[in-house]
This record gives C-alpha cells, structure tokens and sequence, in this order.
C-alpha cells in the first residue's frame, strides 16, 4: 500500500476505546487503498487515574465529549497501577495464533471499560480473547506470556514514546512519497480522513505526472 496508517493504542485506554468507531469507519472508507494497523503503546503510571472516583469523573468528561448513551464503568480499577501487561500482551500474542485484525483488542476493551472487568488477570483476559478470536485459551495463554511477546511490545512501546506524543491513541499516517502525519490524542474520524485524503491527492498528482513526463532524470 503507499499510504499505511498505524493506530499506536493501550487495550484498556479509554480513547482508544472512544477511537474506535472513528478508526473502524476510516478501514471501511478507504478499503484497498490504504494499510491499516495497530500497535500496542503501554500505558505507564502517568496515564492511569489516581483513585476510582476519578476514573469515573474522566469518564463522564469523556462520554459526554463523545456524545455516548452509556457510560464507562471503573470496575477494572486498581490502586497504584504502573502498566497492564495482561490484556495488552495477550492480544498481541493472538497476531502469532492467526488473529491480526481488531477483534481481540476491541473485545478486551469492552470487556475492561463497558463492563468493568478486571482484565488485568491473565486467566480473564485469555479467556476473553480466546473467545472472541475462536482461540484456543491455553494456547493463548502461554504465548501471551513468553517474553518474545512482552520484547514486541516494550519495542512498539518505544516506537511510541519516540513520537514525542503521550496521548492514545496516536495515528501516525506515513505515504511512500515521504510524507508523514501524526495525530495524538484524536478520537474523531473527520481529522483523520482530512489527512489521508490530502495524502491520496498527492500521490494522484504524482502519478499524473509521471504519466506525462516519466521518471525523475537521473542524478
């Protein structure tokens, strides 16, 4: 593809829960002629809420931001929390058993945010993504936490963090024309969309160019 898009996410972030349908709709509209992807950035202490009372004041802020009939509910809450390795290594394990699209995380998502589940225990949040991607759990399980799995996210991690961003999700949007955009912290779709439309119109002016003039002459 000469435009790919990469959807840097944490599994139980909220806003790349409330991305969702942006993100969603983005791989429906332009099918076949970008890449999509998506790739774990953990979460560290400073992106977690300091007490359950204020996880539930952001998500209210947020439900209404993003007009939601429902809101998120803080059961998946732990004091004190520095990372949530179990749901973020587990469904980047299910790339390695055959599920590469979006369904693992999003399940996982749902599971943490709608419905409050605590998916930072390993055995729940195999037992989710087992589910959702038709896998087998103790399969995904013991991939999930092979340390291969937890190198390929601590590197995505980095990827991120090199950014120079701190909000998930963050899109980076690169064309094989050189051009690169990255959007942190967007949850909406027209932001998006403005950007890879104005990327595929560049590309088309390349491509008419070339047709009437060729290659660039060499050096």
């Amino acid at each position: 593809m000469r435009i790919v898009v990469t959807n840097y996410l944490d599994v139980i972030s909220s806003w790349c829960f409330w991305a969702e349908p942006a993100w969603t709709e983005l791989q429906r509209r332009y099918a076949g002629r970008v890449d999509f992807g998506w790739k774990v950035a953990l979460m560290d202490a400073s992106g977690f809420p300091k007490t359950k009372d204020q996880a539930e004041w952001f998500y209210r802020r947020s439900g209404m931001m993003m007009r939601s009939p429902v809101m998120l509910k803080a059961g998946w809450f732990e004091p004190n929390l520095q990372e949530c390795l179990a749901p973020n290594l587990v469904a980047e394990a299910a790339r390695d058993l055959g599920v590469r699209d979006d369904r693992i995380w999003l399940a996982l998502a749902s599971a943490t945010l709608r419905d409050g589940q605590r998916t930072g225990d390993w055995d729940l949040a195999a037992e989710i993504a087992a589910r959702a991607g038709n896998l087998d759990k103790r399969k995904l399980l013991e991939r999930a936490r092979a340390p291969e799995i937890e190198r390929r996210v601590r590197a995505t991690t980095a990827e991120f963090h090199a950014l120079q961003v701190t909000q998930r999700p963050t899109f980076v949007i690169d064309s094989d024309i050189g051009d690169r955009a990255v959007l942190s912290g967007f949850a909406k779709m027209e932001p998006l969309a403005g950007v890879i439309d104005a990327m595929l119109d560049d590309l088309a002016a390349y491509d008419a160019h070339a047709a009437h003039f060729g290659s660039a002459p060499a050096a």
